[in-house]
């Protein structure tokens, strides 16, 4: 796992085993936060070792950005901790979150004393601020990677956890185009110092308005293409010949699973449009 300081009190950890999915502790005087949990057992414990080891604290909140496996599943490690999320969070924790997980235990015996830890406090598309010595966090709807999308930002440091909402190729399966849209330009209206994506490395002051807006041209980009797509007597041939790199994004990201990702984002976007038309 690697880890590392992002400012004072705020660190930032990135699993070098699923997709680089990211998590964050925010440390106070006496006690500290957690944000996102990671997917494997193996990976919460060493995040819950090193913070009473090294950084001498212990996590009395964790802070779910959303439902997903890698950010949510390790809730059960921190067994004393109160856990906040959205209101959809926790739905869709038990819609989906406890059956994914019955049928990933057949899979991972690593998971077999794993359970699903709800959320204690929720809140919907309002804010919440919890106060940590001297710092606040403000928490935040962030809607589009998936419904249940929260943000966090360390107000006096301007260190903004975004979740999956943010990654360094969008990812649309589970989300809405749209929200994932004006959640960039909420993001683009705040001033801030860093971003700790769900997945990638930590985006620094200066990359922060060009990797906003690059996402939001990706997003354009796919657009095009399955109004395009729409056009041509094979929109399937066509849609596969638009590859990653054509439309913007690297290849090699997230440990190569970009390619994979943007072909569903493309077969996503085309069954929206061909909804849409449909309606017209």
């Amino acid at each position: 796992m690697h880890r590392e300081r992002v400012s004072d009190n705020v660190y930032w950890f990135q699993s070098n085993v699923y997709a680089q999915v990211t998590a964050g502790v925010i440390v106070g005087p006496k006690w500290s936060v957690l944000i996102d949990t990671l997917a494997l057992p193996e990976e919460a414990m060493e995040i819950r070792d090193y913070v009473e080891r090294h950084l001498q604290t212990k996590i009395r909140y964790i802070i779910n950005t959303h439902y997903h496996a890698d950010h949510a599943w390790g809730n059960y490690f921190f067994p004393d901790a109160t856990i906040i999320a959205h209101a959809r969070c926790r739905d869709l924790l038990i819609e989906r979150g406890i059956p994914a997980l019955k049928e990933a235990k057949k899979y991972n015996p690593g998971l077999k004393n794993v359970r699903i830890v709800l959320p204690h406090i929720t809140l919907d598309d309002g804010e919440l601020t919890l106060t940590i010595g001297k710092k606040h966090l403000k928490i935040m709807a962030a809607p589009g990677h998936s419904e249940d999308g929260i943000a966090i930002l360390v107000v006096e440091d301007r260190v903004l956890f975004a979740g999956d909402v943010l990654m360094p190729i969008p990812y649309l399966l589970d989300g809405d185009i749209g929200q994932m849209r004006a959640t960039y330009e909420k993001f683009h209206g705040m001033t801030l110092e860093n971003i700790v994506q769900g997945h990638g490395e930590v985006i620094l002051r200066g990359e922060v308005a060009p990797t906003i807006d690059d996402n939001l041209n990706y997003l354009n980009i796919l657009e095009k293409a399955a109004k395009t797509a729409m056009r041509r007597k094979a929109p399937m041939e066509y849609l596969a010949k638009q590859d990653v790199e054509k439309c913007g994004k690297s290849r090699i990201i997230l440990g190569g699973l970009s390619a994979e990702l943007h072909q569903q984002n493309l077969e996503y976007v085309y069954n929206l449009a061909l909804e849409k038309a449909k309606t017209e």
